[in-house]
């Protein structure tokens, strides 16, 4: 088998000048009869989403490209500022609703460092648990898509069949497959039922043979190879100018990982590694991934061992002003009826002031911006988006590339519209 040459990753910058998210045309090139525009979406397979990509190609070259996003804008943020905190919690998960799981926990962490309110350790080891799950799931998806586009159709389903596992999890813990609202403020919605740890175990045994699966199919694959290698380069130093966090950034070398450089739930309790690759192209991104997968398998079941030595123990905190009273207390208890019925109502009061708080999403860093005046509703929302950040990249890492590469190079960014558009 033929062995692709992979381009080292270049010296200098690449970011277009004077805006660093859009390619121009060249001088020569801008009144060139050779050149066409063409639309790329919004309403395409490819783009993940309903992204626009306007291109200008010479052949099959592309020589200019401006990524058009608003398509999917939902005002998600604005409408969680008019919603109760305890309300509010259902939206994150639809901004990113593919890290839903993800996105959840970032809202719940800002409330409860607001409200200085300490969770039990059985919800932190379950959350970590329920977001490694997610990442995974987040992955699959990608790999599932990014392969379809390039013509591995046969990962599609192979992917998708493991995502139905995960979703199976979520299910049997949650009662939904997606946006579950399984956490809230103090803790857990309900405790873990019986029978998740079984079933979780059995998918912690079986995912590393899958990716074990999907590794045989695509890494020595010469049309995969030849795809993804060499192409969507994006350098060291590029990604730190322009923000990039997540697989993107360690895919260029860069050795950040919110989880282990400034670590929240019980991440630095468990035993991982961070996957780090020089290269900075489609292939690193895609290695990237299937690197983590596996080590996220690695800490669901670290998690698992510590869960199953916490039967019996809180799930949620007991502070009946931000929590629901347990529900057998409501036919028996007119005081547990009251408070069930002003927090579902009115809501709770955080106390005035502001936080920001960031975690490891499956697309990199994605973080919750709140200020609160002292009432039941936030006053101000705000999410740091990793997907809308990938995006900005796409210029940078088009130089050069063919109208062939844009589909395996947007794949690799991985945005979600959800999250670019909010």
């Amino acid at each position: 088998m033929a062995t692709v040459e992979r381009p080292r990753i270049y010296e200098g910058t690449r970011i277009p000048s004077p805006i660093p998210t859009i390619l121009r045309l060249s001088d020569e090139l801008r009144d060139s009869p050779d050149v066409m525009q063409v639309n790329f979406g919004p309403n395409h397979p490819s783009t993940h989403g309903v992204l626009r990509l306007i291109v200008d190609l010479a052949g099959e070259r592309v020589e200019g490209i401006e990524a058009v996003i608003g398509y999917l804008h939902t005002g998600f943020e604005k409408t969680m500022e008019q919603k109760t905190w305890w309300k509010a919690i259902t939206y994150p998960a639809r901004i990113d609703y593919v890290g839903f799981q993800n996105d959840e926990l970032v809202f719940v962490l800002a409330i409860e460092k607001l409200l200085e309110l300490e969770t039990p350790q059985k919800a932190v080891w379950m959350r970590m648990l329920l977001c490694e799950l997610n990442r995974i799931h987040s992955h699959l998806v990608y790999l599932g898509t990014a392969a379809l586009e390039l013509g591995a159709i046969s990962m599609f389903w192979y992917c998708f069949r493991e995502r139905d596992l995960v979703l199976d999890l979520f299910e049997l813990v949650t009662g939904v497959r997606m946006h579950t609202r399984y956490f809230q403020a103090g803790g857990l919605a309900e405790d873990i039922p019986p029978g998740f740890y079984a079933e979780c175990r059995k998918f912690t045994e079986w995912m590393p043979k899958a990716v074990d699966d999907y590794e045989s199919l695509i890494d020595r694959n010469e049309i995969w190879l030849e795809r993804t290698q060499g192409v969507g380069l994006l350098s060291a130093d590029d990604a730190i100018a322009l923000g990039q966090s997540g697989p993107v950034l360690r895919a260029s070398g860069v050795d950040w990982d919110l989880r282990r450089a400034e670590p929240y739930l019980a991440y630095d309790k468990v035993d991982f590694e961070v996957p780090v690759l020089p290269n900075g192209d489609v292939y690193d991104r895609y290695r990237v991934r299937m690197i983590e997968m596996r080590e996220s398998t690695k800490i669901v079941a670290q998690c698992l061992d510590r869960l199953e030595g916490m039967e019996g123990e809180p799930w949620i905190a007991d502070d009946r002003k931000v929590v629901l009273p347990p529900r057998h207390e409501l036919h028996t208890s007119m005081e547990s009826l009251i408070h069930h019925f002003k927090i579902v109502t009115e809501g709770y009061r955080v106390p005035e002031g502001e936080v920001y708080v960031a975690i490891e999403s499956p697309r990199g860093e994605k973080a919750c911006y709140v200020i609160s005046d002292g009432g039941s509703r936030p006053w101000r929302v705000k999410f740091r988006a990793p997907s809308l950040v990938a995006l900005e990249a796409t210029a940078t890492c088009m130089r050069g590339a063919l109208v062939a590469d844009l589909v395996a190079i947007v794949g690799s960014l991985d945005s979600v519209m959800g999250d670019t558009d909010r």
